[in-house]
């Protein structure tokens, strides 16, 4: 049986783009287009079962993880999840472990859902940009009511039932003024892992273009740098920053995790309701729709020469301008989707956000150094988060006189020693 050659995240999509929000960032609603109006958003049982066994085939790891996205996948309701746990247990190998992920806005979530998610040992991914009057922003109804306080319900319920949850906060032109803020309201809820995803939406008919929503790329940078300097000080043994342990990976010599940062894409693809295979969540597009699961199995795609060459444009299309930056390691470019400059010599395929990410991982980088130089001394496991460790252990390792460890440029004894 031939398996992928690379790990791979399949984002799956079984109830297409159908929400029961509408986000005004979302880019992911006007999907519903490039399928025949009437056609129903919901994926047979019949489709949803070659996938679940393509995918297991395709996997070669010992643990085998799925990720269900929308739209909103909670819409199909919860017998539909109970049918996608009956037919994973039908095919599963004895010889590997099935994960699950979900991703959602958290507002129909309820007791009987929690009790599932729970039971089954989902993990969550909750839609929150913040305290209620900057998620209120963009995060609105079919109607253009607010969600904070149906989103918050939701995610009260996930941490009564102790379910591993992640909270992806888009950074917009609105909430990215009020870094403190909106770091000090996760904190408060108690959050333990936060994705930050920076909003860049292109104007089509304006080279280099975004529209008013977009964030700032010099007002991602201080976003950034604000809550990594608090973050440093004081939460770093208790709270995961998706973008700061990416930057920590490269203390490690480590391949980033998040593909924005790597030096080629394509292992993220999409599989939607009626088996449609894309390239890429960002690129749900004639143009990179590669076939259908119905007609080739899911290895096929993910090993095709047309879905390589996806990856491997993000490589070389890298402007000489990045080619040469300090931060390179760090950041090789971002998200091909973001890339809409021009680069001081005048070459297409500079990141929007190359400012903001240029400043924040300059900021980090003597965190990033003296993390490494810590990891050489003490031998520390390359696979160790950087969660655990422990600010102790960093302590007892460095003298009052020594640069502190959290990289602020300071002597220790006048930064985080005591604290």
């Amino acid at each position: 049986m031939v398996k992928a050659s690379r790990e791979f995240q399949v984002f799956a999509k079984p109830g297409g783009s159908i929400c029961n929000l509408d986000c005004h960032y979302c880019y992911y609603l006007k999907k519903e287009h490039l399928y025949p109006k009437g056609e129903s958003f919901r994926m047979p049982d019949s489709i949803l079962e070659k996938y679940i066994i393509q995918h297991i085939d395709a996997s070669s790891d010992s643990v085998v993880n799925f990720s269900w996205h929308g739209g909103e996948p909670t819409l199909l309701g919860l017998d539909y999840f109970r049918k996608i746990v009956e037919l994973q247990r039908k095919h599963q190998p004895p010889n590997q472990r099935i994960t699950n992920g979900i991703q959602t806005n958290g507002t129909l979530l309820d007791e009987d859902w929690c009790r599932f998610l729970a039971a089954e040992g989902f993990s969550v991914g909750l839609s929150l940009d913040g305290p209620q009057e900057m998620h209120d922003r963009y995060r609105v109804t079919k109607g253009q009511k607010p969600t904070h306080k149906e989103a918050m319900r939701g995610y009260e319920l996930l941490h009564q039932h102790r379910i591993p949850c992640d909270i992806l906060c888009v950074v917009h032109a609105q909430n990215v003024q009020y870094p403190t803020q909106v770091y000090r309201f996760f904190k408060q809820i108690k959050a333990q892992y936060i994705e930050f995803l920076p909003l860049v939406e292109p104007q089509p008919d304006n080279e280099g273009g975004v529209s008013p929503r977009t964030v700032p790329s010099e007002a991602l940078g201080n976003f950034l740098c604000t809550i990594f300097d608090e973050w440093i000080r004081q939460d770093i043994e208790r709270i995961k920053v998706q973008i700061f342990e990416e930057a920590a990976r490269t203390a490690f010599g480590q391949e980033h995790s998040l593909c924005i940062f790597r030096k080629t894409c394509g292992d993220v693809p999409v599989v939607e309701h009626n088996g449609d295979f894309f390239s890429c969540d960002h690129f749900v597009n004639t143009e990179h729709r590669l076939g259908n699961i119905q007609e080739a199995p899911l290895v096929d795609f993910l090993e095709s020469p047309a879905q390589r060459a996806f990856g491997q444009a993000k490589l070389d299309t890298l402007p000489r301008y990045c080619q040469a930056c300090g931060v390179l390691n760090m950041c090789h470019g971002g998200c091909p989707k973001d890339r809409i400059l021009r680069a001081p010599d005048g070459e297409a395929g500079l990141n929007h956000l190359c400012v903001g990410y240029k400043r924040f991982f300059t900021h980090c980088q003597p965190f990033v150094a003296n993390l490494s130089a810590l990891w050489r001394r003490q031998s520390l496991e390359p696979q160790m988060p950087l969660a655990r460790i422990k600010g102790p252990q960093v302590r007892s390792k460095t003298g009052r006189n020594d640069p502190c460890p959290c990289g602020s440029g300071k002597k220790y004894k006048k930064c985080c020693l005591g604290k």
